[in-house]
């Protein structure tokens, strides 16, 4: 397996530059011995045995554990054949805590997966498989690698999520015929070509409002051009007897959408696997690219890797993970009960319609449901001040990390959360299993309240991607709760829902805060979603500055207008939600309690609201993990939203006009109009509103030899004239477009863009000398130091004319332009003294 570096330099700096501090340091090594001392020089090999040597110091109360412990995780991956279990008498104390870190410019991975090596080509024939697919499988035998027959529902080729085979391709979806609610019965067309007289192991995929169902198949009727299936225990009860999230019929919108998985028939291109449990065989087809006798390839072993995990009277505490990636965790309830989830991921044990409707805490309820709770690759239980810095969680079937229930005053700050079939972080209780799921939760030892818990800095992409109603941080009833400064982005449902229990009723929620979240392309593929969600009555709860943008257009929505920027749900109360930047007020509060306030939302926020939103300085070497090819799919626009303006950059070994002509041909195969591209001697550049930039770069890469291909997409700051001059922009514009880079010094450079941030408070003047001038918009786009501004003045007017207007009669304008001096200087090829160069736009 290929390990990532994921060291930030804060970090290196943390883990390796405090040796002194640390009376004791334990030493793991991939290639140690847990007879080993645990030295430097001689290691151990398991974290087990390491927090078995730090209980035994701290139990004969050793001196040397004065200052704390350190447990060093030498580079490596770190298989484990069950979970690493932290408990309380492994707790450190404030002045004396357990971290366990690893080496500077080390990757430290915890795996639950096992690595598959001895693939090889499919010879023989497979019934249900055409021979011209068949020459294209891998196979592996998988009975013999352990003892227990390894179950498991991923596969990870090259760091990559392989797709279980599925009868419908390229994210294609069909849509049901009707479903037989007494009968427990489903009708859905025949996939074209597909034989379904094999169903052992297949399994429907249904969506269904906002969430999705995994229903094994039982048996199949073949009726005509249509079948008839029904499904295994206990999901098949739950499923038709639950009323709320149901399968919909609908003329208008179309019916359910489903895919069915999970049978070798449907293995039909590349990507694509199949594992036949009674022949114990894994079949694959490989991607362009992937070499079988050299991939790594990885499936899950274990649900859990870490378990923090107390009692109400004896919690963990100060234990702390630094900089540690944790990696293939897997979930099996699907394969062994199905999972129809309530929402948010929490799935149905029980559920049903009333005949009668009412319950004593509300008159109208007409359904009743139980839940149980996903696996986590790392949870927590009964803990307090235990944390995870500069982690990362990836490669995971469910939940990244869970704080369940009994802890308080952990922090979970500038992590990595990618690639995780279920949530990113859930925090709190979300109903017992013995609870009802409407009814309020207020326990009597409000130590079982998740209290006082801070989420901050972290990057959560590419999370839900199988479990599609589940959320990027979902908080349900907890209490003082600081979910700020992430970014979430590339999530099928919501980013943040916080709260549960549908109920206006006192409960154990309050005083909770999401604040200065950056949030964007969410709702990928279920609605009745919001970029912020909530539910019931949260005292002294505050929504504030968050930034929230794109929300994805759907391709099988329930109702296509159904999707929201912020929402409070029922039972919402006692919140003040304010100054959220969001394109348009498309809000909805749904059967509210008493008490909310909102102020000052949506697109005329200040710009500082954007520029603040999301992860904060340190941390943004995050950004990087994004991955922009994901963002491939259209987003919904609204009336001040105009999509993801971005500037590529093309820096060519020679000059630019012998590749003009093919950048333009390059750019309208792509849907880019020629009027994007600008010039200056080595340089072109593409402005333009596109959702994926990805597939437009690498033509870039591939066609022009040399060519280092940059883009921007940072916004650090955006003046728009109906926002700040309160007028219609003209109809037509032209761009301008100059560059310059800041200085070297990264105190001037952050003092530059603290201007910038605070500029329409203090210095408001600037914004009215741009109104003066007519100017319609303006942006700067920041990569690394070199800074883009694009200047919108309207068709056929001059930059020339105009620009004097904005220091007329304001000589504040004068002195802000001075001030920004300091902090520019030219970009390679400007002559002496030059700073701000201008981009010649192609004809």
């Amino acid at each position: 397996m290929k390990i990532r570096v994921f060291m930030p330099a804060l970090m290196a700096l943390l883990l390796m530059g405090s040796t002194n501090l640390y009376a004791v340091d334990i030493y793991v090594s991939p290639i140690g011995r847990d007879d080993n001392e645990g030295t430097k020089d001689r290691p151990l090999a398991t974290l087990n045995h390491a927090l078995r040597k730090v209980r035994e110091l701290r139990r004969l109360n050793d001196p040397a554990v004065k200052s704390g412990i350190r447990i060093i995780m030498e580079n490596g991956i770190y298989r484990l054949a069950e979970p690493v279990v932290i408990r309380p008498e492994d707790s450190g104390t404030a002045d004396s805590p357990t971290r366990i870190i690893k080496p500077a410019g080390a990757v430290a991975v915890l795996s639950g997966g096992k690595p598959l090596k001895g693939w090889e080509k499919v010879q023989h024939a497979l019934p249900g498989v055409q021979n011209e697919v068949k020459v294209k499988l891998w196979m592996i035998d998988i009975a013999d690698l352990d003892d227990n027959n390894l179950e498991f529902r991923q596969l990870w080729i090259d760091g990559k999520k392989a797709i279980k085979a599925r009868d419908r391709n390229h994210g294609e979806m069909e849509r049901i015929l009707s479903w037989n609610f007494p009968a427990k019965t489903c009708r859905i067309p025949l996939p074209n070509g597909k034989d379904l007289g094999n169903v052992s192991g297949m399994e429907m995929v249904i969506q269904q409002w906002w969430a999705i169902a995994n229903l094994r198949i039982k048996s199949v009727k073949i009726q005509g051009r249509e079948a008839e299936l029904s499904f295994m225990e206990p999901e098949s009860r739950v499923q038709s007897e639950h009323p709320w999230p149901a399968p919909w019929i609908s003329a208008k919108t179309g019916n359910s959408p489903f895919y069915l998985s999970n049978a070798i028939q449907f293995l039909d291109e590349p990507g694509e696997w199949y594992a036949d449990r009674q022949k114990g065989k894994l079949y694959y087809w490989p991607r362009q690219g992937e070499n079988m006798q050299q991939a790594e390839a990885v499936v899950p072993y274990l649900e859990t890797l870490v378990k923090m995990e107390g009692t109400i009277d004896h919690s963990v505490s100060y234990v702390f993970f630094e900089g540690i990636s944790f990696q293939h965790a897997g979930w099996l309830r699907p394969s062994r009960f199905g999972h129809v989830p309530h929402q948010a991921g929490m799935y149905m044990l029980d559920a049903y319609k009333l005949k009668i409707p009412g319950t004593p805490g509300k008159k109208t309820l007409e359904n009743q449901a139980w839940v149980g709770r996903p696996a986590a690759a790392v949870e927590v239980s009964y803990a307090h001040h235990t944390g995870f810095e500069g982690c990362s969680f990836e490669h995971h079937a469910s939940t990244g990390l869970d704080y369940k229930r009994g802890t308080y005053n952990n922090k979970v700050n500038g992590n990595l959360f990618r690639d995780i079939g279920g949530s990113g972080i859930l925090v709190g209780t979300f109903s017992d299993e013995a609870t009802e799921v409407h009814l309020p939760y207020n326990p009597k030892d409000e130590r079982e309240i998740c209290t006082n818990e801070s989420i901050t800095n972290n990057l959560v992409t590419d999370v839900t991607n199988e479990d599609w109603g589940c959320v990027g941080i979902g908080a349900g009833f907890v209490r003082g709760i600081n979910i700020a400064n992430n970014e979430i982005s590339n999530v099928a449902y919501s980013g943040i829902s916080m709260g549960w229990g549908w109920t206006p009723t006192a409960n154990a929620m309050r005083n909770n805060t999401i604040r200065a979240n950056k949030i964007h392309h969410y709702g990928k593929y279920l609605y009745d979603v919001s970029g912020i969600y909530t539910l019931s009555a949260q005292p002294g709860s505050v929504i504030c500055d968050n930034y929230i943008d794109s929300i994805y257009k759907a391709p099988y929505p329930h109702d296509p207008e159904h999707w929201f920027y912020l929402y409070t749900d029922e039972g919402s109360a006692h919140f003040t939600v304010r100054n959220n930047w969001t394109p348009a007020e498309k809000y909805l509060q749904n059967a509210n309690g008493p008490g909310n306030v909102w102020i000052g939302n949506g697109p005329k926020v200040s710009d500082t609201v954007k520029l603040k939103a999301g992860i904060q300085d340190n941390y943004t070497y995050l950004l990087k993990y994004r991955n922009l090819k994901l963002f491939d799919q259209p987003v919904n626009s609204v009336e001040s939203g105009n999509g993801n303006e971005i500037v590529i950059e093309l820096i060519l070994l020679v000059g630019t006009a012998q590749f003009k002509d093919l950048v333009a041909e390059i750019c309208r195969e792509k849907g880019v109009p020629a009027s994007a591209i600008y010039s200056w001697k080595n340089r072109l550049l593409v402005y333009a509103t596109i959702a994926n930039p990805e597939p437009l770069m690498n033509q870039f890469r591939q066609r022009i030899a040399g060519a280092e291909v940059r883009l921007y997409q940072d916004l650090v700051y955006k003046f728009e004239t109906k926002v700040h001059c309160g007028r219609e922009p003209v109809k037509e514009w032209d761009n301008i477009i100059l560059s310059t880079n800041l200085v070297k010094n990264k105190s001037l450079q952050k003092e530059y863009l603290r201007y910038h941030a605070t500029q329409f408070e203090k210095w408001p003047e600037v914004a009215s000398g741009f109104c003066n001038a007519d100017f319609q918009q303006l942006r700067i786009f920041k990569l690394d130091r070199q800074l883009m501004l694009i200047i919108s003045i309207p068709k056929g007017a001059s930059l020339d004319e105009l620009n004097p207007r904005t220091t007329l009669n304001n000589p504040r304008v004068d002195e802000w332009n001075g001030l920004m001096k300091k902090y520019q200087e030219g970009i390679p090829g400007t002559k002496p003294g030059e700073v701000w160069v201008f981009f010649d736009k192609n004809n």
